[in-house]
């Protein structure tokens, strides 16, 4: 598995025809191709296609994972329905993004490098609880490139007084987690960044929908309504755009903090956090102890009602020759020897101990035993 990878890739506003799946068939022969997904795994070798060529022709989201810890999500949008000028003011200082504008389509390209997953990752699963961020997107929800920022903050590209491109970005959605889980940006930096709530998401109950898509200009409800009845798999996308979009005209101003800010705020919410960690270890520490202990003290007890039996069972073990049994009999002393502190009487168990060592002194193993235990 040294050399595995994972490639997956979607297809949503288009299916794949009968000519489509033919191409990308002759680029492998082992993927498995639907109407919708071209999926295919290597442990040796590496695929003959280019992703992102495959990206500009048929599929609107890709994703790339290597045992190596390279991972990659590609998602395409319709160029006409993204405000390319809104996204670039999030993405200066972000150097794990690319964009390209190719066939009226914007494609965003987001590379990690050395990423270790503390478990074996095959990659699948990934792009489906991310899928839900390119409609997020075309519905003017912008914290994906919010969290894309938050990357360069986190990698120290960002300076201290640079103001965050949004005001919050909470409560957070499935889909942004596994974002942030798959690329592995700071917990507690995305924690922080998630304290204050996004302002449309906040204000949306104060305002119904219903009025505010009635306030639309006539020639916007025809133009929607026209391409709705052409197909247009966008409209209600586009449509929750406009609503967000008023929604956020509306809402309060909120003062945006600064990446200090933010850094300081992850820094106490690690601290939080470590303490919570500890408070929890400990507590589950002094439960195993409690356990342990309750074991032991019922354990002792049932020695001391077996009372000379038990001797007896020591005897039989030692006779038996083997490990084992050498071992539950050391045990068994050690437990008799607590009964007899706890009674008073240790030097009647010192006399019967010194008696069985005499008997049993070419026993070796079995002596070994009694010196490790004291």
């Amino acid at each position: 598995m040294s050399e595995y990878q994972y490639y997956e890739f979607q297809a949503i506003d288009r299916p794949l025809n009968e000519k489509d799946r033919q191409a990308l068939r002759n680029l492998s022969t082992r993927a498995r191709i639907t109407a919708t997904s071209f999926t295919n795994t290597y442990d040796w070798g590496d695929f003959k296609g280019d992703p992102v060529r495959l990206m500009e022709q048929w599929f609107d989201l890709h994703l790339h994972v290597t045992s190596w810890g390279s991972r990659r999500l590609m998602i395409r949008w319709p160029e006409r329905m993204i405000d390319c000028l809104a996204i670039e003011s999030f993405l200066g200082g972000v150097d794990c993004v690319r964009q390209r504008i190719v066939g009226g389509n914007l494609i965003l390209d987001i590379c990690g490098e050395d990423i270790e997953a503390e478990d074996w990752d095959d990659g699948s699963g990934w792009l489906a609880a991310m899928t839900p961020l390119r409609g997020d997107v075309l519905a003017g929800d912008l914290r994906l490139f919010y969290f894309l920022w938050l990357m360069a903050v986190d990698a120290g590209a960002c300076e201290p007084d640079e103001l965050e491109p949004l005001p919050g970005i909470g409560p957070l959605t499935g889909a942004l987690e596994a974002f942030a889980e798959f690329f592995q940006i700071n917990p507690d930096l995305v924690a922080a960044a998630a304290e204050r709530p996004l302002d449309p998401i906040a204000t949306a109950a104060s305002e119904p929908s219903r009025a505010m898509i009635s306030g639309l200009p006539e020639e916007t409800k025809t133009r929607l309504l026209t391409r709705l009845f052409e197909g247009d798999p966008h409209v209600a996308l586009e449509l929750k755009s406009l609503v967000r979009q008023s929604q956020t005209s509306k809402a309060r101003p909120v003062a945006r903090r600064t990446v200090g800010k933010l850094r300081a705020r992850a820094d106490a919410t690690r601290r939080a956090r470590e303490r919570e960690e500890r408070a929890k270890l400990e507590a589950e520490a002094r439960q195993r102890a409690e356990e342990a202990e309750r074991l032991r003290r019922a354990r002792l007890d049932a020695v001391k009602r077996r009372g000379e039996s038990v001797w007896r069972e020591i005897a039989n073990e030692i006779d038996r020759r083997n490990a084992s049994a050498y071992d539950r009999a050391a045990s068994l002393l050690v437990d008799l020897r607590t009964v007899a502190e706890e009674a008073g009487a240790l030097e009647d168990f010192r006399r019967r101990l010194n008696a069985i060592r005499a008997r049993h002194a070419r026993k070796e193993r079995f002596i070994d035993r009694l010196k490790a235990l004291g």
